[in-house]
């Protein structure tokens, strides 16, 4: 990483402010010529106004805000400029042309953590607590990366770490300076030591249900045969009028997906074309797609219509869902209910889509399956599945150290597994990677992050 990158830090398109970042040993040397001043030493740290010069036509480009991070008290831990301009995307294209054109290259995605990474600026766990924190679709999920990119997942790793490789120490020594085999007491006091780190990494793997619950949310699927009010619902829950709504049946061909959040959980709901028999090619292409959406839904509402009488179509929509997470909306209950409302193995909510009647309920029963703690609360959870992953791991590697323990295995088949664990541990905050696995993880990172 011996060249200067440089990239669009800010979303593309039109904005007031557009910010290029540079990161680099050269980075100065490029401000210097797009400034067209040689001694241009910004004090770093601080905002300096400077104009921008084209390279070939020496015209002002733009009147900029520059402002120098020095190495290695910078993000990445290099030279950092970063340029604020207008946010015209012609403006911003010029500049980050006429630095291509001094030497420095485009950024991969995710490049500029990268390097804070390889600097030592930040961990693994942290880097991907950035990318988290960009993404985050609720309050919660927010504070959630905050916690993990001020270190709090770190911070709780090290000291079982610590207690780890102390246990591996021991072991380690007594192969090499003790003659006979360990005292039985500090055999016990090591397995109590390995003992008391699984039922921590057990805590800490066991809140990951709801933490992937609060980073990637739920997706919804409302079903039900047409006209049975899908797109109302569908518009009242997301509060603006996104779905097409007519008293013709089959007016919704293919499905809609819109974003919300329910109590500071991310909710994918998707509108689906209404389930019935057809010999409309379009309309069964539809029908077939709100299939495929049904079952991959992480929770299916259908939606029956409490003004008329239940049909056999709502009845075969029924017996398709039984297997699956399901709820039972009955909407149009402000029209009169002629519908027979007997469901006694079902968990069913009455509904106005048009009166917003019992849309409350609604709203809570769709979460209630998936909530098995306080997100809101004091814990830190784990959502990344890789973190997930590497953590039942290093725990599943202990327990057998431990089993090789009580059959009286000799020290180095048992510090085996400690070992692997201490990697797998490792792994997690970036103490031990691989080039592929980096490449992998910074893959989704936005490029000028």
């Amino acid at each position: 990483m011996l060249d200067t990158i440089v990239a669009l830090a800010t979303p593309y398109g039109r904005s007031g402010i557009g910010i290029i970042r540079l990161s680099g040993k050269n980075s100065l040397k490029i401000i210097q010529k797009l400034v067209r001043d040689k001694y241009f030493l910004p004090e770093p740290r601080f905002a300096t106004l400077k104009k921008i010069y084209d390279l070939e036509t020496l015209e002002v480009l733009d009147e900029t805000i520059i402002t120098y991070f020095q190495s290695p008290q910078s993000f990445t831990g290099e030279d950092v400029v970063e340029i604020s301009c207008h946010g015209s995307p012609i403006v911003l294209r010029q500049i980050i042309d006429f630095a291509l054109k001094l030497d420095a290259r485009m950024a991969e995605a995710g490049e500029f953590s990268l390097r804070a990474l390889s600097n030592g600026r930040i961990n693994l766990s942290q880097a991907e607590a950035i990318r988290d924190l960009i993404d985050a679709q609720s309050v919660a999920s927010a504070k959630q990366s905050v916690r993990q990119l001020h270190g709090e997942l770190s911070s709780q790793l090290q000291p079982l770490k610590d207690d780890l490789l102390e246990v591996i120490v021991v072991l380690e020594s007594s192969l090499e300076f003790v003659e006979d085999d360990l005292p039985y007491l500090q055999i016990e006091t090591i397995k109590q030591k390995l003992l008391k780190i699984t039922v921590e990494l057990s805590k800490m793997a066991s809140t990951f249900q709801a933490g992937k619950l609060l980073r990637e949310g739920l997706k919804v699927a409302l079903v039900g045969r047409p006209n049975v009010g899908k797109s109302s619902l569908f518009n009242a829950l997301l509060g603006q009028e996104r779905a097409i709504v007519t008293e013709i049946a089959g007016t919704t061909r293919d499905h809609l997906y819109e974003k919300f959040t329910i109590n500071n959980i991310p909710i994918s709901l998707i509108d689906t074309a209404g389930l019935r028999e057809t010999s409309d090619l379009v309309e069964s292409l539809g029908v077939e797609r709100s299939r495929r959406v049904m079952f991959d839904a992480d929770l299916v509402v259908v939606l029956l219509d409490g003004s008329e009488k239940f049909t056999f179509e709502d009845e075969k929509i029924i017996n398709q869902i039984k297997e699956l997470n399901h709820l039972i909306a009955v909407n149009k209950i402000d029209l009169k209910e002629v519908g027979d409302n007997s469901f006694d193995n079902f968990k069913v909510v009455k509904i106005s889509a048009k009166t917003g009647e019992g849309l409350d309920k609604l709203q809570k029963e769709i979460i209630k399956p998936f909530l098995s703690q306080n997100l809101e609360g004091a814990s830190f959870l784990i959502s990344d599945a890789r973190h997930n992953d590497l953590l039942l791991r290093a725990k599943s590697e202990i327990e057998d150290s431990c089993h090789l323990i009580d059959i009286k295995t000799s020290e180095e088949i048992i510090l085996v597994g400690l070992h692997n664990a201490l990697q797998f541990l490792g792994k997690i905050t970036g103490e031990i990677t691989t080039e592929d696995m980096l490449n992998e993880i910074f893959s989704t990172f936005c490029i000028g992050k």
